[in-house]
Parts: C-alpha cells; structure tokens; sequence
C-alpha cells in the first residue's frame, strides 16, 4: 500500500522521470501534488501497471490533483549536459511550471538538486512507496508515451510507437539500417560493438 505523504508540510509535490535508458527521444519529469485525502486503490508505479490502467490514472490524476506539470527534455541537451542533469533538469521544470508552489519536494532516486530553497527529500524506488511519486511516474510515462507515439509517426521504422526509444533488439537493428535521426542521444552507446574501430 503506498503512503499517503512523507513530510508533515501542507503542499508535497512528488516528482519523477521517464525515459531515462532510452537511445532516441527526451526525458520526461513530472511532478504532482495530491489531495490530502485522495485514494486510489490503483495507482501504484507506473512499470508495475498496464498501458491501460496507466491512461486511466492519467485521467484521474489530471482531474484530481491540486496540480501537476510535466516537462521534456530533448535529446540534443541530454547529450550536452548529460542523461542525470538533464531529468533533473526536467523535475526542476515540472516543478516550476506547477500552479501551486509545493512547501516540500520527494523526489524518485538518491540524485537530485535543490531546487527554490524548497526542503526536499530523495527516496530510493519512492515510486513505489508514495502516492505522489507514483502519480508522478505515471504522469511523465503517459506524457511521454504520447511523444514517442507523434514521433513514430515521422520515422516509423524505428517503432518507436512499440519501443518508446528504448534499445530494444528491432530499435537497435533499425539503427544499423537506416543510421540516425535527430531524436537519437548521440552521447549513449547507440550500437553494442560502437567503441570497436572499423580497420
């Protein structure tokens, strides 16, 4: 059963990422704020769900919560500041596109940055403890889902649409054969045999 709340403060915002072992698209942070006394027997962390159950919750999520925000960072500024700077980079802008600012912050993981002076904690697998962060997490898989689906539609030989981006076996052939494209993290191991010189 996840836990209602971490902190005693009136306005915790939870905050999490999607994407972040992807070879191709952004990384997707959001970050939510829930009722005091709001229950959902479904909710839970977004990989332990169904892409079916995640879309409802989205519905539910986006209609019930105090606020939340979502926010993508793209590939070019993952490769130039690098895969951890960059989802904390995308929490810290979900949090700051919130309606309500929060008064405290849990954030997904052991890495995070300050973020306004805002106390915060880092909870390790936080998604699967606490009401917020899986909310979160599942906020920023749908987001992200979308976008991945809306880029398929441009290089559908990727399947991006089934993959998401992740290096998945077709992805990675898919890449051998038609080389890469503008959503492609140039700075991750695109292909297992990269690092061997051609002679």
């Amino acid at each position: 059963m996840l836990s209602p709340k971490f902190s005693d403060f009136l306005l915790e915002a939870g905050t999490d990422e999607a994407g972040r072992g992807c070879l191709a698209g952004p990384v997707t942070a959001a970050a939510v704020i829930l009722p005091d006394f709001f229950i959902n027997e479904l909710l839970n962390d977004s990989k332990q769900v169904t892409e079916k159950v995640r879309e409802k919750l989205k519905s539910i999520l986006e209609e019930q919560s105090t606020a939340f925000a979502v926010a993508h960072i793209e590939s070019e500024i993952i490769d130039e500041i690098n895969i951890l700077n960059a989802s904390i980079k995308a929490m810290h802008e979900a949090l700051n596109k919130l309606e309500v600012q929060p008064t405290y912050i849990i954030v997904d993981g052991n890495r995070f940055k300050p973020f306004q002076n805002i106390p915060y904690s880092t909870i390790i697998k936080g998604d699967s403890k606490f009401m917020s962060i899986a909310a979160a997490s599942i906020i920023a898989k749908t987001y992200r889902d979308t976008y991945m689906n809306t880029i398929h539609e441009e290089f559908p030989m990727y399947n991006w649409k089934q993959n998401k981006g992740y290096p998945t076996k077709e992805h990675r052939d898919a890449i051998r054969k038609y080389g890469i494209t503008k959503y492609h993290r140039l700075s991750f191991k695109l292909l297992p045999e990269q690092l061997r010189l051609e002679l």
